[in-house]
Parts: C-alpha cells; sequence; structure tokens
C-alpha cells in the first residue's frame, strides 16, 4: 500500500504528486541502519528495564549527557527491583545535574509500581507501559518494539522531522492535526518484525543526517523518496516551532556554614529542583525584605544565631524557559541540631548539589566548601 503524499508536494513544491511506498523505505532505511546505528550502551542490553532507564534520561536531554548517568544507574542498581528498593534521596542524589527532577521521582515510582503490579517484570504491551508513571506514548512504543518486537510506532522529536520532509508537509509540527497524521504515517511504515531496529533507524536518521539544520541529503537513504528534498525545502520543514518565551526568576538564597559543613534543605516535591538536596533558597514575594524571606526559609534554631548576613555574589543560571539570578547571602554559626527536611553536609555532597546551587558554591566567598580548586 502506497502512502499518498501528493496534496502536500503538489501543493508545496508545483511539481508533480508522488506516493510513498513503505516496502522501500523500510528496505533501504534498514541497510542504511546496518551500516550506520550508532553504538549506545542501552542497545548493548535490550531488556525492557535498560531501555526504560535510558529513554526517561534522554528525555529532553542529549545523548553524551545520558550516557554516564545511565552507566552510573545500571551499576547501584542492575535490576528494576534494586531501583525500588532504594531509597528516593539515593536516586535523587545519583540524578543530580542530569535536571527536570521530576523524572527522577517518576522513575522511582515506575520501579515501584513494576515490582508491586507486574511482580518484576515490564508490561510487554503499549497500553501496560502507559500504566507506569512518566511513560507516555512515544516510551511506551519504545520499549514495546525494541525490547519485545512489538508494532508500535514512535515519534520523537527525531523522528518528527523526518516524516514532515518525507512528505513535505507544511502544518506547525506542534498542532494536533498534524501530530495525529505524523503517529498514523509511524505506524503505517511500520514493518512487520523488526519494528524495534526500525524506530531506532528512524530516531538515528534523524539524529545524525536529517538534522534540524543542514541536513546532509546526499547521505540520506531516503532521499530519492523525499518531497522535502526533491522540493528543496529541506530547509523550510518542518515549519519551525513558536519559540517560547523565557521567563526571568529572581532567588534569594542563604549559605549558612558551620565550621566545614553547609546547611542544606530538601526542595519540595513539586516545582524547580523538586525533591533534591539543595542550599535555601526560594523567591522574594511582594517585596518582603532579607529577614522576611530568610525566616521562610530557614530553621528557627538557625535563624536565632545568625546576627547579620554578608552579601556573597549573584550568580546566573539558564533553564529551558527560566533565566535564573540567585542572589547569595551568607552567614557562619555555630552548628546546631536543625529539624528535617532541614541538614549539614556531609563529605562529597557538593557534587550532588543542582548545578545552579554547585554555581553558588563556587563563589570565592564559599570556595573551601565546593570541593573544587577553580571554577568552572
Amino acid at each position: 500500500m502506497a502512502w499518498p503524499v501528493g496534496a502536500y508536494n503538489a501543493r508545496m513544491a508545483g511539481s508533480a504528486a508522488h506516493d510513498i511506498e513503505p516496502s522501500a523505505i523500510r528496505r533501504r532505511l534498514r541497510a542504511w541502519y546496518r551500516r550506520h546505528a550508532r553504538d549506545l550502551p542501552w542497545r548493548r542490553r535490550r531488556d525492557a528495564y535498560a531501555i526504560w532507564l535510558s529513554e526517561i534520561m534522554l528525555q529532553q536531554t542529549q545523548v553524551a549527557t545520558v550516557i554516564p548517568y545511565f552507566a552510573t544507574f545500571l551499576q547501584e542498581f542492575p535490576e528494576v527491583a534494586d531501583l525500588a528498593r532504594a531509597e528516593r534521596s539515593t536516586v535523587l542524589r545519583l540524578w543530580a545535574g542530569l535536571g527536570y527532577y521530576r523524572r527522577a521521582h517518576q522513575l522511582h515510582a515506575a520501579a515501584q509500581h513494576v515490582v508491586r503490579e507486574y511482580g518484576g517484570e515490564f508490561p510487554k504491551t503499549v497500553e501496560g507501559l502507559l500504566t507506569l508513571p512518566g511513560v507516555g506514548r512515544y516510551t511506551a512504543g519504545a520499549i514495546a518494539s525494541i525490547a519485545f518486537d512489538c508494532r508500535a510506532p514512535i515519534l520523537d522529536g527525531n523522528v518528527k522531522r523526518v516524516l514532515a520532509r518525507l512528505t513535505a508537509s507544511p502544518a506547525s509540527p506542534d498542532d494536533p492535526r498534524e501530530i495525529r497524521r505524523l503517529w498514523s504515517l509511524a505506524e503505517a511504515l511500520l514493518p512487520r518484525r523488526g519494528s524495534g531496529d526500525f524506530n531506532q533507524a528512524l530516531m538515528d536518521l534523524g539524529a545524525t543526517v536529517c538534522t534540524p539544520r543542514d541536513p546532509d541529503c546526499a547521505r540520506c537513504p531516503l532521499a530519492r523518496d523525499c518531497a522535502a528534498h526533491l522540493s528543496g525545502r529541506t530547509a523550510e520543514i518542518p515549519r519551525p516551532k513558536a519559540r517560547a518565551r523565557v521567563q526571568p526568576l529572581k532567588l534569594t538564597c542563604f549559605v549558612v556554614t558551620a565550621g566545614d559543613r553547609v546547611l542544606l534543605t530538601e526542595r519540595a516535591a513539586g516545582g524547580l529542583w523538586a525533591g533534591t538536596q539543595a542550599l535555601p533558597a526560594g523567591e522574594s514575594v511582594n517585596g518582603n525584605g532579607l529577614r522576611s524571606v530568610a525566616r521562610e526559609l530557614l530553621p528557627v534554631a538557625v535563624l536565632r544565631r545568625i546576627r547579620s548576613w554578608q552579601p556573597a555574589g549573584e550568580v546566573r543560571h539558564r533553564l529551558t524557559h527560566r533565566d535564573v539570578t540567585v542572589e547569595v547571602h551568607a552567614a557562619a554559626i555555630a552548628r546546631v541540631r536543625v529539624p528535617a527536611p532541614y541538614r549539614w553536609s556531609g563529605d562529597g555532597d557538593h557534587r550532588v548539589l543542582p548545578t545552579v546551587f554547585r554555581k553558588v558554591l563556587r563563589l570565592e566567598h564559599f570556595r573551601e566548601f565546593s570541593g573544587e580548586t577553580s571554577p568552572k
């Protein structure tokens, strides 16, 4: 069965319509993948646990960043039951620096769900996988197809781009109708067997050849099938997303030291850096002064011993949709007992703080607490 793309191709290029032949797409893409597949650690063990772990880590995160975290998690938690038994604080500590901390909470919850509801075995269907916290249609399709050879389509950013160019679609990639069309096309192109390799081939093609800018059409195995390439419109397709406005965020951060220790707290489960160990920091609401913000963020036992705050500098940090400015204030006290969720830092804690708080400790004022000899 041919998949018609003539409506898009004729309208955009003014040329004769043509059809995509799925069997030819499969044949050429598979041959290319056999020669050019990326050597990624999660492809060396194709079990559902490793695939699920990698897919959660890869959400909005680059492959090169994920690889060392993936290795650490597998070393610490070789099987899903090991992850399910772990303390949440341990999971968050190992996740520190990977960002989007809600994923770490969902990762732990999903591992416990697999053990509790499925006896430690991942469900083998898309429907079953969708019951896991943090697993959406794309992730479920990736696990089902790669681990269990289910005929399940995937649609991530790379695959969207490949399919949009293949059909020279003029629609926005965020348009709900376009997303439904691309899901249908992704499913129509799937082979009866080997859907996992086919899906990974589509991802690799988008990541290494059919890139957002300057796609290497001369190396693309689907160039002869690609309506955008044939019409000279690869630079225009897919239509660029409207950029989300970056919102400024100003935080006040308190660094309270006691000898060689720093006061830490656990951030709330929702919001930025959710559930992580961090320096006490928050927004100044309605113009509240420094002392007012300190009363909101610090335990009474600590506040009673602080006579004054010393300005320690400012840190800038960029998140996906936030431009964060951190105003830092310091005080030194004798160590006192603090209630949960506060605690005094231990050896190596600086290494597992979210990046923005590691930046704070790199300020000259706190260099001795950062565990680093020079700023990065």
